[in-house]
């Protein structure tokens, strides 16, 4: 078979959708997107926040890239340290907020019931009812993380990809189908992370938690490991 330039561009274009859905699955990217989807209760709403995200990522790419292509200009491998250490922080507070929310997600109220005359005082758990209203709000919280990610990406991007890439053109659209692989591989992603919030929520209300709990330490953690590598360790 005869290899056009066609064919070569195609086939170049689909290695960027491919790399966008495995782009994806970084442990980084599933952490941070948990912390979000932990508080979703809805199939729908937790991969709604992976579509975000990847909008958001694809942006932040786009507009980098566009910057390199037309300047001509490069990222320093320090520069690229110091946003990676960014999304390390972030990864903190998302961790800090996810564990904030668990402790302050539940009210006590004493409820008086009238037993045969006597009168008890009961002390019961609700969930806060403010914070689940605020579930099925539109919040820019996940396009934000994505942004983020999405400049900490961008250097391996320019890199290793766009100086093989003559044609300025070819080089965006590389980024535009890198971002839609992104986009659905982290909407996949995020449906199978809220799988097993959405199972849990209401009658395992202890697992639940116990799985949020997970999810926001171990985003502190490896937040705290990139922060150590890519900044303290440089």
């Amino acid at each position: 078979m005869e290899i056009t330039p066609d064919l070569t561009t195609y086939s170049l274009l689909f290695f960027g959708f491919v790399l966008g859905l495995r782009h994806a699955t970084e442990a980084d990217h599933l952490a941070a997107v948990s912390t979000i989807v932990s508080e979703r209760k809805s199939l729908f709403s937790a991969a709604l926040v992976g579509g975000l995200w990847g909008v958001g990522h694809t942006i932040a790419l786009f507009v980098v890239g566009l910057i390199v292509i037309l300047l001509k200009l490069q990222i320093s491998e320090s520069v690229e340290a110091k946003l990676e250490s960014v999304v390390g922080l972030m990864l903190v507070i998302l961790g800090v907020n996810a564990v904030r929310k668990i402790l302050s997600s539940k009210t006590i109220h004493a409820h008086t019931h009238d037993h045969s005359g006597h009168e008890h005082k009961h002390l019961h758990t609700h969930a806060d009812e403010t914070a689940e209203a605020s579930h099925h709000r539109f919040s820019p919280r996940s396009v934000v993380v994505g942004m983020i990610h999405g400049l900490a990406g961008s250097g391996a991007l320019m890199f290793i990809i766009l100086p093989l890439i003559e044609s300025p053109v070819v080089a965006l659209a590389y980024i535009v189908v890198f971002g839609i692989g992104s986009i659905g591989g982290m909407m996949l992603m995020s449906f199978l992370l809220g799988l097993p919030f959405h199972l849990t929520a209401g009658r395992f209300g202890a697992l639940n938690t116990g799985i949020r709990w997970c999810s926001g330490i171990f985003s502190i953690g490896l937040g705290m490991f990139i922060v150590y590598e890519k900044l303290l360790m440089a």
